[in-house]
């Protein structure tokens, strides 16, 4: 299962990390994915979403 938000399709975010000495090394940060069950056309179905898209899904029902 890919880690990617099913509502807002958010990804892991890539760059570089940066000491005081300014040597470049690969990083990645994941996103905030929670396991939410929703009902969709009648059906409970357990989904993966950010928390962002989360919480905008509480505020709007």
């Amino acid at each position: 299962m890919s880690r990617v938000c099913v509502v807002t399709g958010k990804k892991a975010m890539y760059g570089n990390h940066r000491p005081h000495s300014l040597i470049a090394t690969r990083r990645h940060q994941d996103v905030n994915l929670q396991k939410v069950k929703v009902e969709i056309d009648g059906k409970v179905q357990t989904i993966r979403v950010s928390a962002r898209a989360l919480k905008t899904l509480k505020k709007n029902g």
